[in-house]
């Protein structure tokens, strides 16, 4: 009896993950293939064609949008992960407080639109004119969160003791964190550097609210568009964004993957 309550318990939940994953993965599916629809209408098929691509490598202001991100997402990545990286080191090596600990994911429990409308207040209180400088520092606060988060998971794989034989050969903090350090937490470091790019690549609400006329964001002029109608267009673009997007996504988690198994290893083997 028991075996076969066991068995309908795990087929119950194998049915009821599968529904969720068509749930979630069957309209990314279905606008997949709608942008390569030939058709002008992006929800009656007619025929395979790759045109949309090609209109939307043609749009002067989906181009403008998407150079604006490049230039903003490298920056943010740039600072949020020295930033995050420095604050993980921080936390895990010389200030250990619970309380600190819970308020580093506070950024990132906190929804999109309160932090955007608390980002924007205090951009209209300090007198900051609107552009891809606030931009990016509102992604900064927000990204190097996640970097801090990587990084501190790749430190507890790491031997503290390796640092202090450093310190005992005569090196510096300096030196033992350049050649020692950095070096055994790169592949977190990096891949917290793919997470912050996609997340500032792909954000959308608090670059809405922080942005300024001149800095639109590749997302903002996305939604512009979709504002007046959905069209095989807003397809291609979801689609490639969709790409790049799980792209930097899955070598993030393979780095850090990679990274954590050589430290269990190198664990088990000591």
């Amino acid at each position: 009896m028991a075996r076969s309550e066991t068995a309908v318990r795990d087929r119950t939940l194998g049915a009821v993950a599968i529904l969720v994953y068509v749930f979630l993965y069957v309209p990314i599916v279905v606008l997949v293939v709608l942008s390569f629809n030939g058709s002008g209408q992006s929800t009656t098929w007619g025929g395979f064609s790759t045109r949309w691509y090609g209109e939307m490598l043609e749009a002067d202001d989906l181009i403008d949008g998407f150079k604006n991100t490049v230039i903003i997402a490298t920056a943010t990545t740039v600072i949020a992960t020295a930033l995050g990286t420095m604050l993980a080191i921080g936390l895990a090596r010389h200030v250990r407080s619970t309380a600190l600990d819970s308020l580093l994911f506070l950024p990132a429990v906190v929804p999109d639109l309160v932090l955007a409308i608390g980002l924007l207040s205090f951009f209209t209180l300090v007198g900051m004119e609107l552009g891809r400088i606030t931009v990016i520092a509102s992604h900064v606060v927000f990204d190097m969160i996640f970097v801090a988060a990587i990084v501190r998971t790749r430190l507890g794989f790491f031997d503290a003791s390796v640092e202090e034989a450093s310190h005992d050969l005569g090196a510096n903090r300096a030196s033992t964190f350049v050649r020692v350090t950095l070096p055994l937490i790169a592949p977190g470091v990096a891949a917290g550097a793919l997470v912050a790019f996609t997340l500032s690549f792909d954000e959308f609400i608090i670059a809405f609210f922080t942005a300024g006329p001149e800095s639109l964001t590749f997302p903002i002029r996305v939604y512009t568009r979709i504002r007046f109608g959905l069209t095989p267009v807003v397809n291609a673009i979801a689609t490639v964004l969709l790409v790049v997007s799980f792209t930097l996504i899955l070598l993030a988690l393979k780095l850090n993957g990679s990274a954590t198994r050589r430290a269990i290893d190198r664990a088990s083997a000591a």
